[in-house]
């Protein structure tokens, strides 16, 4: 007589996959990334509204923008550009810290160092909104590729051995 050994069947179950914090963190992604265009936007704005309420009308001798009001970053930069040509030409070329002491064109000169400092920040700052805007289109596709790769099923094949 003899025993019959029971059969058995293979079982392949799926492996357990644990996504929870992978998820949350695509979330997490997608939110920031919002968050950081909406920032940029407002920081965007909030320099224009700075500018603009300055009433800065560019000259006519300007490079480009004449007559135009300062109200973003390229018309600020031409601005602070040709504050410096003014500045150098009333200086004969000298800059602030080429000029004697007791010279008169030095307040003047001064004056146009700081004006021309102001306007290149406000260049800074677009760009800085910018770079927050795009880090936040980044972010966002990040998220969500992260999201979604966390979503897929794990598919197992088995292969037959011979």
């Amino acid at each position: 007589m003899s025993v019959e050994e029971p059969r058995t069947a293979d079982v392949i179950e799926p492996p357990e996959k644990k996504v929870g914090l992978v998820k949350a963190i695509g979330i997490l992604g997608i939110v920031g990334g919002i968050l950081l265009i909406l920032v940029g936007v407002i920081a965007w704005i909030g320099v224009t509204n700075q500018l603009t309420a300055e009433n800065i009308t560019i000259p006519d001798d300007a490079a480009a923008f004449q007559g135009q009001q300062v109200t973003g970053p390229f018309t600020a930069f031409v601005q602070a550009d040709i504050i410096n040509h003014h500045a150098l030409e009333a200086s004969d070329g000298k800059t602030y810290a080429e000029l004697d002491q007791d010279d008169p064109v030095r307040a003047t000169v001064m004056q146009a160092s700081f004006l021309r400092a102001s306007l290149f920040t406000s260049v800074v700052a677009y760009g800085v909104a910018l770079f927050a805007a795009g880090m936040g289109v980044l972010a966002i596709l990040f998220g969500w590729a992260i999201h979604r790769l966390a979503s897929v099923p794990v598919v197992i094949k088995r292969a037959n051995v011979v």
